[in-house]
C-alpha cells in the first residue's frame, strides 16, 4: 500500500506543480489583474459603493463579449456560415442571462444605502453606456438622438455611430433570407439603415414559409429560434433592471436625467423582430 503524505505542502509536491515565477508569464500577467482589480475607485467613504462600482464594471466586461459575438455573427450570416452564427447567437443569450442574475446582487443594495453614494455619482449613469448604446444599434433599435451622450468623445462617438450606421443582426438576417429565395421586399434589403426598423407583412409572409415548412428550411427556422431567444432573453435583462432600479430608488429621476423607472418602462415596449413575434399568433 502507498503512503500518502497528507500534508498540504506535501500535496502540491507531489502535483508537480510550478511555484517559481520569476521568469515565467503568471494567471494575473495574463489577465492583467494589475489594471482590472485596481480600477475600483471609490469616491464616497460608503462600504456599499465597491458593490455598485463592480456590478457596472463587470456588466460592462460581458457587454464586450456581446459585442464581440454579435459583430462575428453579423459577418457569420453575411457569409452564409450559419452554424457559426448560431453558436455565437446562443453564447450572446448566455451572457444576458449572466446580466440579468447580476441585478440580484445589485438589488441587495437598500435605498439608504444607494442614497448615501448617490451624490458622488452626479450625472453619470447607465444611460451613457457607450457600450450598451452598441448593443441596441446592433439589435435594431436605432435613434439618432443617442448618439449625443457621446458627443464629447469623438473616438467613442465614432464606434456608436459606426454601429447606428450599420445593418443591424435582423437586418442580416434578412438578407439571408431573400439569398435563399424566399421573398422579402426590396424595402427592407436596401434602406437607410439609420432608421428605425419598420415590421412588414411581406417579411413576415417570408417568414412563416420557414415555419411552415421547417424541415425544407431547418437552418433558417433555427435562425429564427435563435432570434426568438436573443431576444427573450434581452427582454429579460430590461426587465430585471427595470425592477432593480424601481426597488432601490423608487420613482426618483435618474442620474443621466431620464425619468427613472418611467423610462425604462417604455423600454419594455420595444420589439426588435416584430415578425418572428408575430407570425406565432398567425401559424
Amino acid at each position: 500500500m502507498t503512503h500518502h503524505d497528507p500534508r498540504p505542502e506535501a500535496i502540491v509536491h507531489a502535483e508537480h506543480a510550478r511555484l517559481d515565477y520569476h521568469d515565467a508569464m503568471t494567471y494575473g500577467d495574463y489577465l492583467q489583474l494589475d489594471a482590472i482589480l485596481n480600477a475600483q475607485k471609490p469616491l464616497s467613504p460608503d462600504h456599499n459603493e465597491m458593490l455598485f462600482i463592480i456590478q457596472h464594471q463587470t456588466s460592462e466586461l460581458w457587454m464586450k463579449l456581446m459585442l464581440h459575438e454579435l459583430a462575428a455573427a453579423k459577418v457569420a450570416l453575411a457569409e452564409d456560415r450559419l452554424p457559426e452564427a448560431f453558436k455565437m447567437l446562443a453564447r450572446v443569450s448566455r451572457i444576458m442571462e449572466q446580466l440579468v442574475h447580476a441585478w440580484d446582487v445589485l438589488a441587495t443594495m437598500t435605498p439608504p444605502e444607494y442614497s448615501a453614494i448617490r451624490p458622488y455619482l452626479a450625472q453619470s449613469s447607465g444611460f451613457q453606456s457607450y457600450q450598451y448604446r452598441c448593443i441596441e444599434f446592433t439589435l435594431g433599435n436605432k435613434n439618432a438622438a443617442m448618439l449625443r451622450p457621446h458627443a464629447h468623445r469623438p473616438d467613442l462617438l465614432a464606434r456608436v455611430r459606426a454601429a447606428f450606421e450599420a445593418p443591424s443582426l435582423y437586418d442580416e438576417s434578412l438578407r439571408l433570407l431573400a439569398r435563399r429565395g424566399l421573398p422579402v421586399p426590396a424595402s427592407h434589403l436596401e434602406r437607410d439603415w439609420t432608421q428605425p426598423y419598420q415590421a412588414s407583412d411581406a417579411v413576415e409572409a417570408a417568414w412563416l414559409q420557414v415555419y411552415r415548412d421547417p424541415q425544407r428550411h431547418w437552418d433558417l427556422y433555427q435562425l429564427g429560434e435563435e432570434l426568438t431567444d436573443l431576444e427573450d432573453a434581452f427582454r429579460l435583462w430590461r426587465f430585471r433592471h427595470l425592477t432593480t432600479v424601481e426597488r432601490v430608488i423608487g420613482y426618483k429621476r435618474g442620474t443621466g436625467g431620464t425619468s427613472g423607472v418611467g423610462y425604462l418602462r417604455k423600454m419594455l415596449d420595444v420589439v426588435l423582430f416584430p415578425e418572428i413575434w408575430k407570425l406565432r399568433t398567425d401559424l
